[in-house]
């Protein structure tokens, strides 16, 4: 690892992130490590020569994200088709996808360098919205794509198939389509179950539907899941990642189906799922 590049992935809104990002930087100059900024990060420095951050990930070997989950997000989708680890440091809220804390930022570092850490590989959700026959969307998502109503108070109607098989036509406030890993996030709060990120399934968790028999629906990461929308609702929205949104009419198809890409996220063997899971959700204290 001593010749690698490192790119900088931070969120400015945290307040501790530029006495972090200048510390982090002299840190590894000083071990002639080549580290590629962005240019949010470079103006937080002072420095010229910042590069967009569409580009980070084709020019670092190792992404290095300080901030929280959505950060993390943003950094898997900039990896995208490349997949370089990321190294997630903690600066956010509830952080199930940050590995490291802020105070032992520096011996992770060091433990990279030494190759003593494991790469957890995650599972990736390939979508493309569909309208009159074209493409007008598309993207990739670490965590759930998300078909909701607008801001009105009123159901949305969506029609769901799966593998080219109609499954239900669902009256409700929407639908989360999420992966092993988004299965802690928004799915996780709409009532869906947790599931282990090696496990390759995708989870259907119905959002507030009107018929209660509506349940989440688990399926294998292969199969292609067509979400359709049928009512005529102004405000309706695919969302990517809680980050990118795309408008709805009727008539639209949401086409989603697990990628062949991977998130792979830079973990140390010490650390287990059910150890983030028990720590985050408090499971167990009394």
């Amino acid at each position: 690892m001593k010749s690698k590049s490192i790119g900088i992935l931070t969120k400015p809104k945290f307040p501790e992130v530029k006495t972090t990002l200048q510390a982090v930087v002299s840190w590894l100059r000083a071990r002639n490590i080549d580290v590629i900024l962005d240019t949010t990060s470079a103006t937080l420095l002072g420095e010229s020569g910042g590069i967009q951050k569409t580009q980070l990930a084709g020019r670092a070997d190792v992404l290095l994200v300080l901030g929280g989950d959505g950060t993390m997000l943003n950094a898997a989708r900039l990896a995208g088709d490349r997949g370089i680890p990321i190294l997630g440091v903690n600066m956010g809220g509830l952080g199930f996808l940050t590995e490291v804390r802020l105070d032992n930022l520096y011996p992770s570092l060091d433990r990279v360098f030494a190759n003593d850490f494991v790469l957890d590989e995650r599972l990736m959700l390939g979508t493309h919205i569909h309208r009159h026959g074209e493409t007008v969307a598309q993207g990739m998502v670490l965590n759930d794509v998300v078909v909701s109503k607008g801001t009105l108070a009123r159901m949305i109607e969506l029609k769901i198939a799966i593998q080219g098989q109609f499954v239900t036509n669902l009256r409700g406030d929407g639908l989360i389509v999420s992966t092993p890993t988004g299965s802690t996030a928004y799915s996780l709060s709409a009532g869906g179950p947790i599931i282990n990120p090696a496990v390759h399934s995708l989870i259907l968790t119905p959002i507030c539907p009107h018929t209660l028999t509506h349940r989440p629906v688990i399926v294998p990461d292969d199969v292609e899941i067509e979400v359709t929308l049928t009512s005529r609702d102004e405000g309706a929205m695919a969302t990517l990642d809680g980050q990118v949104g795309v408008a709805l009419t009727q008539g639209d198809t949401v086409v989603l189906k697990g990628s062949e890409s991977r998130t792979r996220l830079i973990r140390f063997p010490e650390t287990s799922y059910y150890e983030v899971i028990r720590e985050k959700l408090k499971w167990g204290d009394g």
